[in-house]
């Protein structure tokens, strides 16, 4: 993976992070990643093993897969993923397009309208 690639990641999970509303700590416990190096992929000095990829899924509550093909620098704008739920929102947080407050926005929105909140 080239340098431009890694970088791209550490952006990408940083982004990742702040929608979730989390800190660098917080996240750092809940995917039981180092502190130290969780900084360090975020500003791209490094490439996560697959482990990592993984535990930061779970904690970021992303498909393992997206973070994977983000971390592989492989970008799924032609939509040809399988539709449900969860690529809703995993398209709204990968979209270059968005800013941070724009995702957040309607990544509520969706939240709002999906099967976590009460029917009425």
């Amino acid at each position: 993976m080239d340098n431009t690639a890694i970088e791209a990641f550490g952006s990408y999970l940083r982004s990742q992070r702040k929608l979730a509303q989390l800190t660098l700590r917080e996240l750092s416990d809940l995917a039981q990643v180092s502190n130290p190096y969780l900084s360090q992929l975020e500003r791209g000095m490094h490439q996560p093993s697959v482990r990592v990829i993984k535990s930061l899924a779970k904690a970021l509550n992303l498909s393992a897969e997206t973070l994977l093909a983000q971390a592989a620098g492989i970008d799924d704008v032609n939509g040809t993923g399988p539709s449900n739920g969860s690529d809703t929102a995993s398209s709204i947080r990968a979209d270059a397009n968005l800013s941070d407050e724009q995702k957040a926005a309607l990544l509520e929105v969706y939240r709002s309208m999906t099967s976590d909140s009460p029917t009425p």
